[in-house]
């Protein structure tokens, strides 16, 4: 079976995101860690070069693929952020139809300049994500 192309790594994530630009998306990308921080209650770790993860699971498919992976998390891209809310945005229209603007992917919500949405309801997001995401796969810290 192949493995996830996505780990941990020992990078450390503060000095990733001290490392982000240009400034503007450092900055952003530290309000991001901020927000993750408080909603989830984890702290930060590496995945890949690029993704700032909160929390992990472990999961187990009915094909017999297994393995683990962040439970949520961010990546500042060049572009616009890459925000990911597992087990994906199927069910949450309701909020997000409140965040502002955005676009989205399976289980990656794509924003511009946080200025563009509520981040209050980001965290919403984030949690509910999170406690739906804890009732198929128990989330535990990194």
């Amino acid at each position: 079976m192949s493995q996830n192309k996505t780990v941990p790594t020992g990078a450390s994530a503060e000095a990733f995101l001290a490392a982000v630009e240009p400034e503007r998306k450092a900055l952003e990308a530290q309000q991001l860690d901020t927000l993750f921080r408080q909603a989830t209650g984890f702290a930060p770790q590496m995945w890949g070069a690029s993704i700032v993860g909160y929390g992990r699971y472990h999961y187990r498919y009915a094909t017999g693929r297994e393995g683990d992976f962040l439970a949520t998390g961010f990546s500042p891209r060049k572009a616009r952020h890459s925000i990911y809310i597992m087990p994906g945005y199927q069910d949450y229209g309701a909020i997000l139809s409140r965040l502002g603007k955005h676009k989205l992917g399976k289980s990656c919500l794509y924003v511009n300049k946080l200025a563009d949405i509520d981040l209050a309801v980001l965290a919403e997001l984030i949690q509910t994500g999170l406690k739906d995401l804890d009732a198929l796969w128990p989330v535990r810290p990194n």
